[in-house]
Parts: C-alpha cells; sequence; structure tokens
C-alpha cells in the first residue's frame, strides 16, 4: 500500500493556546492522530508533472481522488472529517506549450468563499473511521462564485493546497472556549495543484485516461483507433470488397476464407505460373446497404478500383486454339 504519513499540526485559523506559538496544546483525542494518504505514488506521479484539476460550472470531481487511512482515533470518541482549500500563493499562472512548463502570469484574482466540505458520514465514532479507507469521492470543484450546491469554489489558473481537518466532537457547554484544541489539520505536499477550466498539459491528460478507471472509454477508443490504422495502412496497397474485415487481427485470414478462388492461387504453385492481366472494378467508398427482400441479410460491399491479377481461362492456349472459341 503506498501511503504518506502527515503528523498534525495547528491549524484553520482559530487561536492557539501556546505559549511561543511554535507549539499547541491539543486535546488527547485528537493529539495522537495519524493520516496516511492513500495511492501516494500516482499523486507523486502526477505532481512531477504539474498536477491539474478541472473545475467546471456544474462541478467536477476530482482525479486522483484524496483518499487516507487514519489512526490513532479514540474509538468511542466522535470525530467529524472536513475538508478545504487554500492557494498556495496570490498568483496567477499560465501554461508555456513550447517549454511544458507553468510560468507566473501575475497576481491572482480576489480568493473565492472560502468553504469548507464535510464528509458525508460525519460524524462518526473513531472505530468506524480507523477500520477501512476514508475517500472523499463526493467533493466537486467548481468555478461558479454562484454555486448553491456545496461545491468547492476555485479560481483557474491559480494554485491550491488541500487540507484535511479531524474535529473531535464536544457536547460540553464551553466547547467553544476550547475550539481550538479539539481539531487537528493535515496537509500532503504531493496533492497540489493548478485548478484549470481545460488540461494544458498533455502528458497530464495521458495520465489520467490511463489510470482514471472511469476513462475506460477513452483507452478503448484510442485503442481500437490505432489498430484500424494499422490494419489500413497493411491493406492500403490493395483495397478489395473483403476489406470489411480489416481491424481485426485474423485480417488476411478472414479475405483468404471469403475468396476461395484466391487462396487456390496462393497456395497452388502451378496456378501463379499462367496469369493473365485482368480487371476489377469497384465504385469508390463503401455500400453496406442491406437487402431483406426474401426475408434474408445481403451485404454489398464496394471498394475503390483495383488491378490484380487472376488465373484466365485463355492461359496456356495458343492462338488458334482461341479462335476455336468463340
Amino acid at each position: 500500500m503506498n501511503v504518506s504519513e502527515s503528523s498534525p499540526a495547528c491549524s484553520l485559523g482559530l487561536p492557539s493556546s501556546s505559549d511561543d506559538g511554535r507549539t499547541c496544546s491539543k486535546a488527547p483525542e485528537v493529539a495522537s492522530v495519524r493520516v496516511q494518504l492513500e495511492m501516494q505514488s500516482l499523486w507523486r506521479q502526477f505532481d512531477q508533472l504539474g498536477t491539474e484539476m478541472i473545475v467546471t460550472k456544474a462541478g467536477r470531481r476530482m482525479f486522483p481522488t484524496f483518499q487516507v487511512h487514519i489512526s490513532g482515533m479514540d474509538p468511542a470518541a466522535e470525530y467529524v472529517l472536513l475538508m478545504d482549500f487554500i492557494p498556495v500563493d496570490d498568483k496567477r499562472y499560465r501554461y508555456a506549450f513550447h517549454s511544458s512548463s507553468w510560468l507566473v502570469a501575475g497576481r491572482g484574482d480576489i480568493a473565492a468563499p472560502g468553504r469548507v466540505h464535510f464528509h458525508p458520514d460525519s460524524p462518526a465514532r473513531g472505530a468506524q473511521w480507523v477500520k477501512q479507507t476514508v475517500s472523499f469521492d463526493r467533493l466537486k470543484l467548481t468555478n461558479n462564485l454562484l454555486d448553491d450546491n456545496g461545491h468547492m469554489i476555485l479560481n483557474s489558473m491559480h494554485r491550491y493546497q488541500p487540507r484535511l481537518h479531524v474535529v473531535v466532537v464536544d457536547r460540553s457547554r464551553d466547547s467553544q472556549r476550547y475550539a481550538h484544541r479539539n481539531f487537528c489539520t493535515f496537509t500532503f505536499p504531493e496533492t497540489r495543484f493548478i485548478a484549470v477550466t481545460a488540461y494544458q498539459n498533455h502528458r497530464i491528460t495521458q495520465l489520467k485516461i490511463a489510470c482514471n478507471p472511469f476513462a475506460k472509454g477513452f483507452r478503448t477508443a484510442d485503442s481500437e483507433n490505432r489498430h484500424s490504422a494499422q490494419c489500413q495502412t497493411e491493406s492500403a496497397g490493395l483495397s478489395l470488397p473483403w476489406s470489411e474485415f480489416e481491424g481485426s487481427p485474423g485480417c488476411e485470414d478472414q479475405r483468404l476464407q471469403h475468396q476461395p478462388h484466391c487462396r487456390s492461387v496462393a497456395r497452388d504453385p502451378a496456378l501463379r505460373t499462367p496469369m493473365a492481366e485482368a480487371t476489377l472494378s469497384y465504385s469508390a467508398g463503401t455500400d453496406s446497404s442491406v437487402d431483406r427482400r426474401d426475408g434474408g441479410s445481403h451485404g454489398h460491399f464496394y471498394g475503390a478500383p483495383v488491378f490484380f491479377t487472376v488465373p484466365c481461362q485463355w492461359d496456356g492456349l495458343s492462338r488458334a486454339d482461341r479462335s476455336l472459341i468463340g
């Protein structure tokens, strides 16, 4: 299991009870909490290329999905898990295609309204959180400032850092007084990304198609296109009616199976010697119309005009013999 562990940090913009400003006193229910990032190697692959996340008006899910494994929770205590996104800096970026890199384009836009995303299972006891991977697969990113669906609002072409907050539920009357002690914040540098409305780096696109299980259709279509192009290249010198079978692994075998006369020519050396030039013309393009008048299905296929040699009844006959046959 590829994981990256993060220790709790004082954050979330709440006051700290520390004396020197560098350490904080946390409640025992959260002081021992540890969080491990799932799919760390995949996140690092994206991070090396410069992770991009699509934002849309309707909202788009993240990939890779933010998933973590949590340990050290009090089994009996209740916890709330939530996420937010903070700008890494105050800059706006643009992608330079000639150098395949991100460059600073100027000062960043005004920060979008701050929002948090609560995990739908919150609140839950520590025993439930630690027994399985926690996934924020329902979280969506949007660039719609007027969004009323609870999606995370981000500015396009800005860099963001996701943060995970673990908050212990304190039901005491004076819980607000000790609110700063009841939470821990976890960040993973490899999860940083730039929000975009369309992927800029083609390598990011390729990696997402290769790794995202929901992109299976793109992988299948790309594979079929490559295979079809390969068969078309192999048969570029000969366009025949049975070209419909091109695109399958046994292109050549299927051609021969549907052309028994040509198969016998190819296998019988005696028939290769006496050959005459014959012309077979076919209309350009392919007509796959179906005639069902007799209750059957007959496909009609037409290829481009071609020329090739086939055995002829005149082969082997002298001129005198030919004159005797009409």
